[in-house]
């Protein structure tokens, strides 16, 4: 499909580049050929897409998406077998060094809401740095992995959600996952004024013992550092593109709750039984403002994109499990050097519902896969509210008598993962100190309060 975006014509080094993902529809099945009908050829060397003259004025910097993920396999061959789904295609945006408000700024800002609005995801393009980053990453997850069980079980804190999450121990709608996770929340030591007032969700990031920082912490640190800078970058232009006051939502990320998911699936003919056949997550919606992921060159997530006939409130009732088996799914193949951004719950409450969260899920393939999921979250103490402006001007239509109240963000985090974890030692230690009843109190609600030490 042609790009649907009229953008003006920028330095190639701000260049927005924009376009409609295209589909085709497909089942995997070992044998099956895929045929994808692909848009017209760039031309890197005038920046210009080879289409007819008039088309071409419309989107001069369009950039369609590449011909095959790493490895040179086809696109919809990457699918896990047994699902059948759409193949999506992202164009691919890339970001500016910063973000000063210029005009090339908002009409990027324009086309990423334009894209979450139509597709639900978008696709940006690594910087050198970022790529050498995830690689590291990429590294250290899998001799983490490849670690005897009794080593990974070992790191759990029982202040903390972060640490390791054997497969069949996370649940969606009350089914077992297969996806073996380690957790990386914000790393607290125990002398921390907020560990020591025992507040919810709060403490060290169990690495594993023995560690010497530079074979998983150091890499997993700086990756997500260089991904708290791309969320930031990402929401300055979601403000732009929103129509709404600088820091309407940056402002709710002063010291932002900031996890990332560090993600094995098993091949789908080596689980422990526990889940479903086929299944590596159940569909769900995630629970902040941008989840930026990384995936490896084996495929396995799918997509639900927004729907005027499918609703989804996860704060007010779960989403968990949701059209699971409907049709409608889109399947986003692996495509080297590229990450892939959708929205989360508080990112459709906090815009009325003009940006939605994104329902995604995670089939197993026939080998192991392994992806880094990053969120780029509110603060803990913040409570979110709707804007009154831009979005559309939904606020006056939708706006109820809760949206004064308002979401504490860490009320919702507990929530969930009180939810997904109903047996883990944190879980167990939250209810039994009755540490969920500080989820009320004036200090934990206030954007970056903390007990005074």
């Amino acid at each position: 499909m042609k790009s649907i975006f009229a953008l003006p014509r920028l330095p190639l080094s701000r260049t927005a580049m924009v376009g409609r993902a295209s589909l085709s529809t497909a089942v995997h099945e070992s044998s099956a050929l895929i045929r994808v009908t692909m848009p017209p050829v760039f031309n890197a060397k005038t920046a210009q897409l080879a289409l007819p003259p008039k088309a071409a004025r419309r989107a001069p910097f369009t950039l369609p998406p590449p011909a095959c993920s790493s490895g040179g396999v086809g696109l919809g061959q990457t699918m896990p077998p047994g699902y059948k789904a759409q193949v999506g295609q992202l164009n691919t945006f890339k970001l500016p060094e910063r973000v000063t408000g210029s005009t090339g700024d908002m009409a990027l800002g324009k086309a990423l809401v334009d894209a979450w609005r139509r597709d639900g995801i978008i696709q940006i393009s690594m910087n050198d740095q970022q790529r050498s980053l995830w690689q590291d990453a990429k590294a250290a997850s899998h001799r983490f992995f490849r670690k005897p069980h009794s080593e990974k079980a070992a790191c759990v804190d029982s202040q903390s959600y972060a640490g390791y999450i054997a497969s069949g121990e996370e649940v969606t709608d009350g089914i077992a996952d297969y996806s073996e996770i380690f957790t990386i929340t914000k790393d607290l030591d125990l002398s921390e004024p907020r560990v020591r007032a025992k507040w919810p969700c709060h403490g060290p990031c169990p690495w594993p013992a023995g560690d010497d920082e530079s074979e998983m912490k150091q890499p997993m640190t700086r990756y997500n550092e260089n991904l708290g800078a791309e969320g930031d970058k990402l929401l300055q232009l979601a403000e732009l593109g929103l129509g709404v006051s600088p820091g309407a939502l940056t402002r709710y990320t002063r010291d932002g709750w900031h996890h990332t998911r560090v993600l094995r699936f098993p091949p789908r003919n080596a689980t422990n039984g526990k889940g479903k056949e086929g299944r590596g997550i159940g569909s769900h919606t995630d629970y902040g403002l941008l989840v930026i992921s990384a995936q490896d060159d084996v495929g396995g997530l799918f997509i639900r994109g927004p729907s005027q006939n499918e609703k989804f409130a996860n704060w007010e009732s779960s989403a968990a499990g949701l059209r699971e088996d409907d049709d409608g799914w889109v399947y986003i193949p692996p495509v080297q050097g590229t990450h892939t951004v959708i929205l989360g719950d508080m990112m459709q409450y906090l815009t009325n519902n003009f940006l939605t969260a994104t329902p995604h899920k995670v089939g197993l393939n026939t080998r192991e896969r392994f992806a880094f999921a990053y969120f780029h979250e509110p603060s803990f103490q913040a409570v979110i509210k709707p804007l009154d402006h831009g979005c559309g001007g939904l606020r006056s239509t939708n706006k109820n008598n809760d949206d004064d109240k308002g979401i504490h963000y860490g009320t919702h985090f507990t929530n969930m993962f009180m939810r997904n974890y109903p047996d883990r030692v944190t879980t167990k230690r939250l209810l039994a100190e009755d540490r969920y009843s500080l989820l009320a109190r004036p200090e934990l609600r206030t954007i970056g309060a903390a007990p005074v030490s």
